[in-house]
């Protein structure tokens, strides 16, 4: 068997099909409808005159206007002379391109505020007449969608930060005292072997203070944990006001608390803790309606001037707050210097 020939159309078919003549007349009817389907409205003007020969029923609902009103006018009677003439413009140099060219009109109009896109073409004519057709679309809907987006990444993005803000606020909850507000033992080991490496591999000092409470009166002490509780607060506020961002404040127990002073020599780390020590001791905390009064003692050390490791720097530490203490307290003693044979 042979195959099957391919079908070729017949003569009918081409008898029955359309000549390039005929196509502009036998699409003429879907423009107006995809443009309706689109919400666009359309313009077609004489391109000499400027006068409206068509507009549509969207455009015409835009305007304000009926038909009699448009056709046969031109944007002078229709809009206010800067309108008329932004229009005029935009039409002027779509008539001098060969292509489709799209401009944006803002106007007021009968106290509406417009914004339209406005896509216009040159068409020429029968007996040389040149048209110019213009398709309308109105950027109000975009514009609300716009903002509508603004709004929503502007809400999203408010909502991130507040999500990073509270896991950072509970991270750090894990992190602190929750009387004092200071870092807890553990956060500050790992703060300080840090300024540690920092410091050996950039040949840079920092200074660690021990601190600690001063026996308290006997009457304070029987005003019981309440009482103590606010001395806490009150010297981890002063502690906390006394550090900046790249240090670091502790609170060990009761009674023994701890400053890492990042880039800080000896002399300077003095003078603060002589500061803060003063700050202390006229310090007055409310409670009960009794003023109670709280001293501290003080020892510095200095990396690598007084240590050349961690454990001799908390040793040297130390070592400088028990001759604070043997001092009668109330009272900022530094490490000595060490000094290594050459």
């Amino acid at each position: 068997m042979t195959p099957d020939a391919p079908t070729r159309p017949g003569p009918d078919l081409f008898q029955t099909a359309l000549r390039p003549a005929q196509l502009p007349t036998a699409l003429g009817g879907l423009v107006p409808a995809l443009l309706q389907r689109d919400g666009d409205g359309l313009a077609v003007k004489d391109a000499v005159s400027g006068h409206y020969l068509h507009a549509d029923a969207t455009l015409l609902g835009w305007l304000g206007c009926e038909p009699g009103d448009v056709v046969g006018r031109n944007d002078t009677a229709l809009f206010e002379p800067g309108v008329a003439a932004a229009l005029r413009a935009a039409e002027q140099a779509a008539l001098a391109q060969p292509g489709p060219v799209t401009s944006e009109h803002k106007f007021e109009r009968r106290g509406v505020r417009h914004e339209f896109s406005v896509l216009r073409q040159r068409l020429d004519g029968n007996g040389g007449r040149v048209l110019l057709a213009a398709v309308w679309r109105d950027l109000a809907p975009l514009r609300r969608r716009e903002a509508q987006r603004a709004v929503a990444i502007e809400q999203l993005e408010v909502q991130q930060r507040a999500n990073e803000q509270l896991r950072r606020e509970m991270q750090d909850h894990t992190l602190r005292d929750s009387e004092t507000g200071l870092y807890n033992r553990a956060h500050f080991d790992d703060q300080l072997r840090r300024e540690v490496d920092l410091s050996t591999r950039e040949h840079r000092e920092f200074a660690l203070v021990s601190i600690e409470l001063d026996p308290l009166a006997p009457e304070v002490l029987a005003l019981g944990n309440a009482a103590r509780t606010r001395v806490h607060e009150a010297l981890g506020r002063l502690l906390r006001g006394n550090t900046r961002a790249m240090d670091a404040s502790c609170r060990f127990d009761d009674t023994r608390f701890a400053l890492l002073l990042s880039g800080v020599g000896l002399a300077t780390a003095h003078s603060r803790m002589e500061g803060l020590r003063r700050q202390c001791a006229t310090q007055i905390v409310a409670h009960d309606g009794r003023d109670i009064g709280f001293t501290v003692s003080m020892g510095v050390a200095s990396f690598p001037h007084t240590a050349h490791s961690q454990d001799e720097l908390r040793a040297a530490c130390d070592q400088a707050l028990a001759d604070a203490r043997q001092r009668g307290g109330n009272h900022v003693t530094l490490a000595s210097i060490r000094f290594d044979p050459a």
